[in-house]
């Protein structure tokens, strides 16, 4: 991730801000039974929440900017007030009195992980294309997300969304872009990302959302199959995509470039009593991956410090606060090792 201008230095993110409410259950019951809640957390949901979030603890000594849309409320208030503690600046972020802040009742099984989410898409619903103005920023790097979560960006406009024209926006002021998806079970990928893709230069996407976007299985008896997983990388740089598709799972990430380079990066091998919940793992990825390009690191060093990120924020139920420094991240795999990656 290169500046098209030297004086340009910072990240700038839009799109969801939403207030996660994080209960570990004893189990996932079925309908009309009772479990048990056995701790609940307040914190920070959505990619650019997240993102921005998780670049202030590793210790960006670049601006934080951000973009969206809050309501007038309590939660709009806790989230500015976490802005404001962690650094980001809150120009574009705005509030509304036409809706509530949005939020999620994340529900995490304790012995698994696994979190299901009960989404109030609340005020990002109304986040329009004028809301951002990239004529306001000197950031490098603009960080949108989630496409398929943002009712007025995934609006099609001639057979394109909004967002495309969004992203081709931050392009011509000089930004270059990053996109996250949301793992909607819909079949709206192809109508609503693939047309964004010709204005994106780094795709994050997992392997559920890879799937659906190209239709090819990453998996073989349940196992990531590496020539799946480059197959579809090279699709989806086929599909538009102007630098790097980031492809990432449970056992680690794949990157292939416009150029027919490839990285493969294993995540780490936790223990699973150190577990506590997966939500925001795909954002603590996008958030190492995004601080080490900024800083001018090569695409290797970005894909391990980004999976070494992703397992500190597995240790906590919320999305952030496993996350620690960039240098602490980084000597997590003294602690844990690597996992071995499929054939």
């Amino acid at each position: 991730m290169t500046s098209p201008a030297a004086e340009r230095s910072g990240i700038i993110a839009g799109g969801n801000w939403i207030i996660d409410h994080v209960k570990t259950i004893d189990s996932w019951p079925p309908e009309d039974s009772l479990v048990n809640i056995v701790s609940e957390f307040h914190s920070n949901g959505g990619a650019p929440y997240n993102v921005l979030k998780n670049l202030s603890k590793l210790g960006a000594g670049f601006p934080l900017q951000a973009i969206g849309l809050l309501g007038d409320d309590r939660n709009g208030d806790a989230i500015a007030a976490d802005c404001r503690q962690c650094g980001i600046d809150m120009a574009q972020l705005r509030r509304t009195a036409g809706a509530a802040t949005s939020y999620t009742d994340v529900m995490t099984v304790r012995a698994t992980g696994r979190r299901t989410f009960f989404h109030q898409r609340g005020a990002n619903a109304c986040l329009l294309p004028e809301h951002f103005d990239f004529s306001r920023t000197r950031c490098r790097h603009f960080h949108l997300g989630y496409l398929l979560l943002l009712d007025e960006l995934d609006r099609l406009e001639h057979g394109v969304p909004r967002a495309a024209g969004v992203l081709r926006r931050a392009r011509s002021a000089g930004l270059t872009t990053s996109v996250d998806l949301v793992s909607e079970n819909s079949d709206r990928f192809a109508a609503v990302v693939r047309p964004a893709l010709p204005e994106v230069d780094v795709l994050f996407a997992n392997d559920f959302e890879a799937e659906r976007l190209t239709g090819r299985p990453l998996r073989r008896d349940g196992r990531i199959d590496r020539a799946r997983v480059e197959e579809a990388a090279r699709e989806l740089v086929g599909q538009g995509v102007r630098d790097w598709v980031i492809l990432h799972f449970a056992e680690g990430a794949c990157a292939v470039s416009a150029r027919g380079e490839r990285h493969w990066q294993p995540s780490l091998l936790l223990p699973p009593g150190e577990i506590r919940g997966t939500a925001g793992a795909g954002d603590a990825f996008a958030s190492g991956v995004l601080y080490s390009l900024h800083s001018g690191r090569g695409l290797g060093e970005a894909l391990r410090l980004g999976v070494c990120v992703a397992a500190g924020s597995l240790t906590h139920p919320t999305c952030s606060e496993g996350v620690r420094p960039a240098a602490d991240s980084m000597r997590l795999d003294e602690r844990w090792g690597f996992r071995t990656i499929g054939a």
